[in-house]
Formats: structure tokens, C-alpha cells, sequence
């Protein structure tokens, strides 16, 4: 289904973890972007994620783990967008600018599926 919609030229954004973003670019290589969403700051994020009470203590202390491998593996990615407590709108219109500015590229990205 993705394909299809790729062929048709339409823009996909799909959430997925930091080995799904590698599986997809060994699929995709370079005609897919890839954009890394993290919080401010380690602190925030765990802060946020203690707000939530969705996860025991055992829990947080992994996704805090992943988190920092993540961010390790920023560089892999084509941009990053910071999404700060309460600016989500302002997260989103980064990345909404970053779709503008890679379709008006003078060297396009070729879109392979």
C-alpha cells in the first residue's frame, strides 16, 4: 500500500522505531527523508514520561536506556526536530517545512520502491 502511494506521488510519514528507520533506509536508501523527533532534553523526557504514569519504574528505566541509544543514533538521520513540551504545533510545521524544502530541491531525491 505504500508503495502505491509513493508511486502516486504522495507524502508518507510513518512513526517508527530506530530499526524500523533502519530497515527502511536500506529498502528506501536515499529517496525517503528520515527525521529524528526528540525532546529538549534528557531531563524533559523523562519528566514527561513520569507525568504519564503509563509505565512502571522497571519500564522507565529501559525506555530512558533506548532513549539514549537513540540519540545515539541520530546521525543516521537526514534532520532532527526538536518537539518541546507544549510546542507540538511547532514540531510539526518544522517537519511540514522540511517535506516543502526537500520537493522544491533542485536535485530531487529518486524515488525508489
Amino acid at each position: 500500500q505504500i508503495r502505491d502511494y509513493m508511486a502516486k506521488g504522495h507524502d508518507i510519514v510513518l512513526r517508527v522505531d530506530i530499526q524500523g528507520a533502519a530497515t527502511l533506509r536500506e529498502i528506501l536508501g536515499e529517496s525517503a527523508i528520515f527525521i529524528f523527533l526528540v525532546a529538549e532534553s534528557e531531563e524533559a523526557l523523562v519528566k514527561r514520561l513520569i507525568q504519564r504514569k503509563t509505565e512502571t519504574t522497571d519500564m522507565l528505566l529501559v525506555r530512558i536506556a533506548t532513549a539514549r541509544e537513540e540519540v545515539r543514533r541520530m546521525k543516521y538521520f537526514d534532520y532532527v526536530v526538536v518537539n518541546a513540551e507544549g510546542k507540538l504545533e511547532d514540531a510539526v510545521k518544522q517537519v511540514e517545512s522540511i517535506i516543502d524544502a526537500e520537493k522544491a530541491k533542485v536535485q530531487k531525491r529518486n524515488v525508489k520502491i
